[in-house]
């Protein structure tokens, strides 16, 4: 009878981070070689599959705070693959849309890095890529209401 030894939650975190770390330079590696950062991608990808949106609303899917996302949608309007332009009901809100050329450069290059990163996970099988992904999200959620459950214990007065 095979006894299977638990690992630990520090040890399963390092593999985590490990992981990502080791997925993310694979990724950035590959835009790289297409003249751009991760960040720049990752909202030339938002764009493509959400549509025009504010810096903000940017920024949530893309995890960047709006400092970084200025930075970021300065760089890409300078490429000429995004505008900005007015809210015709609101004038303060600006929204960030590709352009004509940025559209053509993300729907060409999505497909690439859709399969670049198939090449990769294609180590695991279906059952294997679904077990994970439901891990993974198990493990998110659980790890968000720590988060929470510590902010409420450390904000003053509680």
């Amino acid at each position: 009878m095979s006894r299977e030894t638990a690992t630990s939650g520090a040890k399963l975190w390092v593999v985590l981070a490990r992981a990502y770390e080791a997925m993310a330079r694979y990724v950035e590696q590959r835009v790289a070689a297409e003249g751009l950062c991760l960040s720049d991608f990752e909202v030339l990808e938002v764009l493509l599959h959400k549509g025009p949106m504010t810096i903000s609303e940017i920024g949530e899917k893309v995890l960047l705070a709006n400092a970084s996302m200025t930075s970021v949608i300065d760089r890409l309007d300078g490429r000429g693959f995004v505008t900005r332009k007015s809210n015709d009901k609101d004038r303060r809100i600006r929204m960030v849309e590709l352009t004509t050329r940025g559209h053509a450069f993300i729907s060409d290059l999505y497909p690439r890095h859709a399969q670049d990163i198939e090449s990769v996970m294609k180590v695991l099988d279906v059952g294997e890529r679904n077990q994970l992904r439901a891990s993974l999200k198990k493990l998110g959620f659980a790890a968000q209401e720590a988060a929470i459950q510590t902010e409420t214990r450390t904000r003053p007065g509680s």
